[in-house]
């Protein structure tokens, strides 16, 4: 395995590869993954992504808390509504590039978020 003294990748802590494992739990069910890519292209509240991912409110919701608790969205009041929003724009960056090359291997191409476009990633 390659070091930090000739010239290769130094291994991570265990603690830092611990939480990335902990993020991709996370993100390793398609219901979490599909509400992430549909906040990376905007925000929106829990009936919005329940339409969007095909999900019952209260299954959303629990989804929300747990990408909320993990630091990978948050939420902002707007009058009576709770609306939700990525909060780690790194995960937003992993989230489109997986997905976006599994969409090409099966020959699609999906839309990429507005606000990343022009990004070069």
């Amino acid at each position: 395995m390659p070091t930090a003294a000739d010239g290769g990748f130094e291994d991570p802590p265990a603690e830092v590869l611990a939480e990335a494992a902990a993020a991709f739990g996370l993100l390793a069910t398609p219901a979490r993954l599909h509400i992430v890519w549909a906040l990376s292209q905007g925000e929106s509240d829990v009936t919005g992504l329940a339409d969007r991912v095909g999900g019952t409110l209260p299954s959303v919701s629990q989804h929300l808390t747990k990408l909320k608790l993990a630091g990978l969205v948050r939420s902002r009041r707007e009058g009576r509504r709770q609306v939700y929003l990525v909060d780690d724009p790194d995960v937003v960056t992993v989230v489109r590039l997986m997905v976006g090359q599994l969409a090409e291997r099966a020959g699609h191409a999906p839309a990429r978020p507005a606000h990343l476009r022009g990004l070069g990633a």
